[in-house]
């Protein structure tokens, strides 16, 4: 069956973001598949629609809201965040990182260890979190001490078994490959 909810050609962004101070980011690049979802113009289901997408795709304890807006990175979860309602400017990878404005229909793929940041969002913005086979995640500010512990979790952390949005053929397993 043909899934009329995504573009399955998005435009697909790969950032390889290097250590920012004790924000570790990671070997594996940042994705940002723009307007990959196709969701109605109202917001009325967009957020069930992203977070079926991610359940049948092997990534669940999915949430509903919008992005911290302080840098905080995850260590022992890999995490996507799509879109559902308006627009947001988000930083990635640490203090003086990437800046990046995210919209309705598109996803984010952050590797375990990526910093991120919200600093200004529209008034309807909500996105869908999701983590590959349901890992919990923890929250890191970035404190050296926190380093010092994330970095043997991040490296442990096998690659998720399935892309977030187009499962086990999607363009995850071509950009994020273990590197040994």
């Amino acid at each position: 069956m043909k899934n009329t909810r995504t573009n399955t050609n998005p435009h697909i962004i790969e950032w390889h973001l290097e250590k920012n101070g004790n924000f570790p980011n990671s070997d594996l690049p940042v994705l940002i598949y723009k307007d990959v979802f196709k969701l109605p113009r109202g917001k009325d289901n967009a957020s069930e629609i992203i977070q079926a997408i991610f359940l049948r795709n092997g990534w669940s304890n999915t949430w509903r809201n919008g992005i911290y807006d302080f840098h905080h990175y995850h260590s022992n979860a890999h995490e996507a965040l799509g879109i559902s309602s308006g627009s947001a400017n988000v930083i990635l990878g640490g203090p003086n990182g990437k800046r990046l404005t995210v919209e309705k229909g598109d996803l984010l793929i952050l590797p375990a260890g990526t910093g991120h940041k919200c600093t200004k969002h529209s008034a309807d913005f909500v996105c869908i979190g999701a983590y590959p086979q349901g890992k919990n995640y923890d929250i890191n500010h970035g404190t050296a001490e926190e380093l010092k512990k994330a970095l043997p979790r991040i490296e442990d952390l096998s690659l998720p078994k399935q892309d977030p949005v187009f499962g086990l053929e999607g363009f995850l397993k071509s950009y994020w490959k273990k590197l040994s």
